[in-house]
This record gives structure tokens, C-alpha cells and sequence, in this order.
């Protein structure tokens, strides 16, 4: 039964303590959010075509059908006050079905926008918002003189789909370019060309903004990738404390320019002329964001629903200096032999997930110190040396 603590305000419908809070997508950022969520007295059902899914596990009820299954949505509709959505990729047409039904605070736009990247880059161009130049391309000539616009190498990538590197290709030469237009987008997939940028780092600002368009700002993290998956967060960032305004008031934008409701985590490419360049948007709680859980007065997870119920946006302010690492399936046997001898200082979160594949994110690690001192003891844990 659906709880009756709702209270409506002229300026958005506000979601108490013992609402029921529905969750698209059944993956660990969802299963971070109930748990974070239970402190705060909320319940929780989730939809994932996955019986044993991270957010399910921990879920008062678990919907185990497809996000686009007409039967699961009607059950989440009727059993939730508030929905909110923990990933993109799903069908945007599903949540404006859901939309319709019940209270969607996020919204299906921001997902329509995100989860596209040609729309992304021209919404945010169209608002004066700084992006990596792109070109849509639509057939092999069009990826061919793009990438003679654009310059070489450059990026190809499927508007849709794909994340951790998946769905793009370097280009390095007009030829291939073509090539890899046919290639990509097998199926009917839309592609984007974007120049290649040469930065000097990669950082991210998580942005919470309310339903009164209230915002507050995560501090600055950088993030370094390896085989195009985040292998871990520095923060605060090793930047100047002008570029870290910089990035903070950008991400302010984009998420006021978008008219988020929730969480948007802002991807940027710090130039070696002190530049930003916002790389890409994710509408939801960010893994570039998970130190926040252990070294932030409000952790991103609450600072979600937060946003979505309509309750006060909390502190961001950062506790202690830490490092994030993500611990992938080739990680995990190694981490749970050394758990039992581990430093205090770290903080260990693992998802719940059954197989251990490689490259699978299975959790992370948050060294709770300054980045020298983090650092050193992730390589003397030795984990991730390869």
C-alpha cells in the first residue's frame, strides 16, 4: 500500500519519510541509494529484468520484468509515490509512459537529452555551454569531410547505447573514418564524429538541484580511466582553485540550463590553456562520485533523494581528502584474500553481484587520505598494478 505523507507545495510536490520510492534499474547506484535511503525511513521497490539484481537485493520489493514490460511498469506505477530512474539506458518512451502515471521528478526530457549524445552536445551548445567540437554524421562522405573538419584523430560514437568505451572508435584518417561510419552503425544506429581534445586532466562535478531549483555542488574530482573504464577519483582535484570555480559554476549551468531535478554528474576536459570543455552528462548518481559515500557530510545518494522528494539539499562538504578505485571482476579474489588485512583507512563496497567477469564493475575501494598517501597504500595493496 502506498503510504499517504505527501504533502503538496506550490512549487513541487514534496515526498516525506515512509513514502514508497521506486527505482528503475536494479544496478549498484540504485542499491546505494535504498541503502542510503533507509536511513532516512523511505521504502523501496525497483524494476530490473533481473531476479538477483545489486538495487533488488536490498529493496522492499522487487519487480524482476523488463523496463519496457507494460505489466512491470503498471506494478511499479501502483506501487510507488515518487520514481526515479538510476541509469540511462533505458527507453525514454518507458519513462513517459511511467510519467504519466506517477510522479517522475527527473523527468523523461533529461533522459531523452542524456541519454543521446548528438542531442546532448546541441542542447548544451544551443545554451552557450563550452562542449567538444562534433558533427552528426549520417553516411561514410559526411564521416569522411567531418573528420577532415574536425581534424585528426577524432572520435566516432554511437549516439545511443554503449558506456565504459563501448560504441566508438578512433579515427585516424578520412578512410577510416567511412569505414568505421558502416561499421557502427549497423542496425540503424545514429553516430557522432567529436574531435579529439588533447587535455591535461579529466574532472567531474556532481550537481544536486532541487525542486525549487536550489542547487549545491560536490567538490572537483579528477578521474582517470583505463581501457576507457573510471579507474579511479582523486579528490579534492589537483587543480587551481580558479579552474575548480570554473568547474563548479559550468556544472551549475548545464544543470540549470537542463532544468535537472535530481542529480547530474558533469563530465569535463580541463586544456592545457586552463579551458573546460564539458565532455559528457550522466542524469543520475555518478560512479566518479562514489567517494562521496565515506568522505562527504551528504553523500551523493542521499543528496538524490533529497532532490526527488522535495527535502532540503544536504552539505557536500567534503570530510576528508580520499581516492575512489572501482574493483573489477579480475580484482575481486584478490581484494576479499587481503580484506582481512587491509588499513583502517580504507572503506570497502561491494555490490552484490554473482559473477565476477572481467572487466565487470564489482565495487570499489575509498581510501579515506590525501591523494600521496592514498595512493601509496593502493599500491601496497596491489591490486590494480596491471
Amino acid at each position: 500500500m502506498k503510504a499517504t505523507t505527501e504533502m503538496k507545495r506550490s512549487t513541487g510536490r514534496v515526498f516525506l519519510p515512509g513514502s514508497v520510492v521506486g527505482i528503475l534499474g536494479g544496478g549498484q547506484l540504485g542499491r546505494m541509494v535504498i541503502l542510503e535511503g533507509r536511513k532516512m525511513g523511505y521504502r523501496f521497490v525497483t524494476l530490473d529484468p533481473a531476479a538477483d539484481c545489486p538495487a533488488g537485493q536490498v529493496a522492499d520489493r522487487h519487480i524482476a520484468k523488463g523496463y519496457d514490460d507494460p505489466e512491470g511498469a503498471e506494478a511499479l506505477a501502483e506501487a510507488a509515490d515518487v520514481i526515479a530512474y538510476e541509469f540511462e539506458n533505458v527507453s525514454a518512451e518507458a519513462v513517459k509512459r511511467l510519467e504519466r502515471r506517477a510522479a517522475l521528478p527527473q523527468g523523461s526530457r533529461l533522459l531523452e537529452v542524456t541519454q543521446h549524445r548528438l542531442r546532448e552536445k546541441e542542447s548544451l551548445a544551443a545554451g552557450g555551454l563550452p562542449v567538444t567540437p562534433f558533427r552528426a554524421v549520417r553516411n561514410p562522405e559526411e564521416a569522411k569531410r567531418a573528420a577532415e573538419e574536425l581534424g585528426l584523430p577524432c572520435v566516432m560514437k554511437t549516439a545511443t547505447g554503449g558506456y565504459d568505451g563501448k560504441g566508438q572508435r578512433l579515427i585516424r584518417s578520412a578512410e577510416e573514418a567511412a569505414s568505421s561510419w558502416t561499421d557502427l552503425s549497423a542496425g540503424g544506429r545514429e553516430l557522432i564524429l567529436e574531435q579529439f581534445v588533447p587535455f591535461q586532466k579529466e574532472l567531474s562535478v556532481v550537481v544536486a538541484r532541487g525542486i525549487r531549483g536550489e542547487t549545491a555542488s560536490f567538490p572537483v574530482a579528477e578521474n582517470i580511466h583505463r581501457d576507457h573504464i573510471l579507474h579511479r577519483t582523486i579528490v579534492p582535484a589537483p587543480i587551481d582553485e580558479g579552474i575548480a570555480r570554473q568547474a563548479k559554476k559550468l556544472a551549475r549551468d548545464a544543470a540549470e540550463h537542463l532544468g535537472v531535478v535530481g542529480l547530474i554528474a558533469v563530465e569535463m576536459f580541463l586544456l592545457e590553456d586552463g579551458r573546460l570543455l564539458i565532455n559528457e552528462l550522466a542524469p543520475r548518481p555518478h560512479n566518479s562520485g562514489h567517494y562521496t559515500y565515506d568522505a562527504c557530510a551528504t553523500s551523493q545518494f542521499e543528496q538524490f533523494l533529497r532532490a526527488i522528494c522535495g527535502l532540503p539539499l544536504g552539505s557536500p562538504r567534503l570530510l576528508t581528502p580520499a581516492v575512489m578505485v572501482n574493483v573489477l571482476g579480475q580484482h575481486l579474489p584478490g581484494l576479499l584474500e587481503k580484506l582481512p588485512y587491509l588499513p583502517p583507512e580504507v572503506k570497502v563496497h561491494l555490490y552484490g553481484k554473482r559473477e565476477a567477469r572481467y572487466g565487470r564493475k564489482m565495487g570499489h575501494v575509498t581510501v579515506l587520505a590525501d591523494a600521496n598517501e592514498a595512493l601509496e597504500i593502493i599500491h601496497q595493496i596491489g591490486l590494480w598494478e596491471k
